[in-house]
């Protein structure tokens, strides 16, 4: 009773902690739903300068975009190359709208006419020609007759807008590029003077990386100075040890027992007839396709071999063995396998090239054949006659003269064929058999006049293979689980630290990935794996955490070993890269004072290194011998006078001096019209991509990609 009174003192209490816990869960609901705060997360995969791509949307043309392109694209490929047309498409078009860029139907018309559209048979006339009044009936008639293409031209007449729109904006801006005469000629001199020097180097290697300190200031003094090299995105480090389901040395012993077995003959009881038969083994049977389609995990394949078709670890011992003999069983691969030699024949595949001669109206020949057949035959008996001249170059006449466009641009190499081959003019194939290797000789076919040489020729063999797969067997697997899920409990049992530790003890290899984007699906060493990934990037995963994943054949145990915000590296991050070049320039200092005020000839010596000459080096190419690319010294050496010698340098690759042998002005030019048309249609030609870059760079993106997918 004096519990119930207490609790009738305090409902008021009570009432309003409910009230309060509910209205938190409510409220709790709301700001995650699409309708208040949460809602542009819940509902848009990105946000554009405050502009939503709508995630409905977005896994539309996904899905879209997956029945347009081969399997082979993964998943998250689709969803990248959507986001980035997508992204794509908001920025210009929040371009288009600010400068009113709109497209009329007789744009439209006009961008389909210079574009692969108008290579449509039904917006074409009778001469193959489009023509916009067909277009426009074409249309028409697919409006009110065939519903299912009309609304597929309406998709494509979007793409079409798009891409107008697009053209006509940075036709726009390519209209404000242009080039002075002024800068042609200094495009041209750029080119063109030349400057001979005798230098001097002293390499920044001959001093040891060793003997320089630098200090975490420095390195934090080096990234403040050069914050845009440093910046970084958010990722994540990784280690993980891959548990793979591969079969075991028990494993291989086993199926190169079972095809041992299946070598020689064996006896069977057969209930049918109550007595024992013997069944044929892979050695004495007579029909072997039968054999090999119930005991073989690949077919027999009765198509004759070369030597380079086959196994290079046992070609050769294939290729010495004679009909009926046997070799194995070896293992190819994930393969055991045992082969026989079925059949031989000698010099039964033939490399040949050709100079093709073709004559209108012959087979395949294009329309701008207009030689007629007699003429072909006399220019193919030129052709063979100085093919079999003494110093006659097969290659080089084949690529000059040969009708056949692929034979010509391998030099008349059209490779090896067998005599079974359906590909080859019977004419031709007849040549390749009746003569020997280095014989030149002309045949008619169909296709023209051919010269023909002989290059090779190749024993082939018929094989039939019995081989069976290396498979894990199921206690190979079920060990193999048992081990990782052991390896992740310890893990989970011990400090994040030990992690390593504990891998070594039981001698598995831990592997490390780092700076895994939030949007990365391939991981080195397993593949595509989006579900580590996002693992990774959950807000509940904590730097030092451990999970257990199930991978393409077997098992992954994964640690989360560390994150990286948005922004500039820290000094341990960024040392790798700021390391170097911090040294770079202590070792100029320290060079430089060493060798101050001395001359050419005294650093040389001093410094054990040999005086150098570069000639003819322009301000376009400054490239030292020896030395690389080293624009400030060559660009020195342009602004100094004949006979000058320089101060020292700091070059790219070491502390240099020189001295300007020779200064040659580029010869004089009446107009510099040319260099500056080159020069504008090269800025021209940058526009899309710079331009889009630009904008992409200063638009405030929201990307939600890794919430979704």
């Amino acid at each position: 009773m004096a519990i119930l009174e207490s609790i009738r003192k305090r409902t008021t209490v009570l009432i309003l902690i409910i009230g309060l816990a509910l209205f938190a869960f409510v409220i709790s609901g709301v700001f995650k739903s699409d309708g208040f705060g949460g809602g542009k997360v819940g509902s848009s995969v990105a946000e554009v300068n405050g502009e939503d791509i709508s995630i409905e949307d977005f896994r539309s043309k996904v899905e879209t975009a997956s029945r347009s392109y081969p399997p082979s694209f993964t998943s998250m490929q689709l969803v990248n190359m959507v986001y980035d047309q997508e992204v794509r498409k908001a920025i210009l078009n929040q371009q288009f709208q600010d400068l009113g860029i709109d497209v009329e139907s007789d744009q439209i018309i006009e961008f389909v006419k210079t574009s692969g559209y108008a290579q449509i048979p039904d917006f074409q006339d009778e001469n193959g020609i489009f023509n916009e009044e067909v277009f426009k009936s074409a249309i028409a008639d697919w409006r009110a007759n065939d519903p299912l293409r009309y609304d597929a031209w309406l998709q494509d007449e979007k793409a079409i807008i798009e891409a107008a729109k697009e053209r006509m904006y940075f036709n726009l801006i390519k209209g404000g590029v242009g080039a002075t005469l002024a800068e042609g000629k200094f495009d041209y001199k750029l080119a063109n003077d030349k400057v001979d020097m005798q230098f001097v180097r002293v390499p920044y290697t001959s001093i040891a990386d060793s003997t320089i300190e630098v200090s975490k200031e420095q390195i934090q003094k080096y990234i403040d100075a050069h914050k845009t090299l440093f910046e970084q995105n958010v990722a994540r480090d990784i280690r993980f040890v891959y548990f793979e389901e591969k079969p075991s040395g028990t494993d291989e012993n086993n199926v190169k027992a079972e095809i041992t077995a299946l070598l020689d003959d064996t006896v069977e009881y057969s209930e049918g007839s109550d007595s024992y038969d013997t069944v044929p083994g892979f050695r004495t049977t007579k029909d072997m396709a039968a054999f090999l389609d119930r005991h073989s995990d690949i077919k027999f394949d009765t198509i004759y071999k070369a030597k380079n078709d086959l196994p290079s670890s046992v070609a050769d011992t294939l290729m010495a063995l004679g009909v009926g003999e046997i070799y194995g069983p070896y293992k190819d691969g994930d393969y055991y396998k045992l082969s026989k030699i079925m059949d031989k024949k000698s010099n039964g595949s033939v490399k040949s090239s050709h100079i093709l001669i073709a004559y209108a109206g012959a087979e395949r020949a294009g329309s701008e054949i207009t030689r007629t057949k007699e003429e072909a035959e006399e220019t193919a008996k030129k052709l063979l006659a100085e093919a079999k001249g003494a110093d006659a170059n097969f290659a080089a006449l084949a690529r000059e003269n040969s009708d056949d466009p692929t034979a010509a641009q391998r030099a008349g190499d059209i490779g090896y064929f067998q005599e079974s081959n359906v590909r080859l003019a019977e004419a031709y194939r007849k040549f390749l058999f009746s003569h020997e290797t280095g014989e030149i000789g002309m045949v008619e076919t169909p296709f023209g006049f051919h010269v023909i040489k002989i290059d090779d020729k190749q024993n082939i063999v018929q094989v039939a293979t019995l081989a069976r797969e290396l498979q894990p067997s199921e206690e190979t697997i079920n060990g193999i689980f048992t081990d990782a899920t052991k390896f992740e409990m310890a893990s989970m049992d011990s400090e994040p630290e030990n992690f390593g530790d504990i891998a070594r003890e039981s001698s598995f290899t831990v592997r490390p990935v780092n700076k895994i984007g939030e949007m990365d699906e391939n991981l080195p060493g397993l593949g595509a794996q989006r579900s580590v990934v996002q693992w990774a990037f959950n807000a509940d995963t904590n730097v030092g955490d451990i999970k257990r994943f199930n991978v393409t054949n077997g098992y992954a145990v994964v640690q989360l070993t560390k994150k990286y915000k948005k922004g500039l590296m820290s000094t341990e991050d960024a040392s790798a890269m700021a390391l170097p070049e911090i040294r770079k320039e202590i070792k100029a200092e320290r060079i430089i004072a060493a060798n101050k005020g001395k001359a050419l000839e005294a650093i040389a010596s001093d410094n054990n290194v040999s005086l150098s000459n570069a000639s003819a080096v322009t301000m376009k190419a400054p490239t030292l011998p020896g030395a690389g690319r080293e624009a400030l010294v060559v660009g020195t050496a342009f602004g100094l006078d004949q006979g000058q010698t320089s101060n020292l340098i700091k070059g790219e690759t070491g502390v240099f001096m020189l001295k300007v042998t020779k200064k040659e002005a580029a010869p004089e030019v009446d107009n510099f019209s040319t260099y500056a048309n080159t020069l504008r249609s090269s800025a021209a030609a940058r526009v899309n991509g710079a331009v889009y870059n630009a904008l992409k760079e200063k638009a405030e993106i929201e990307d939600n990609r890794g919430i979704f997918y």
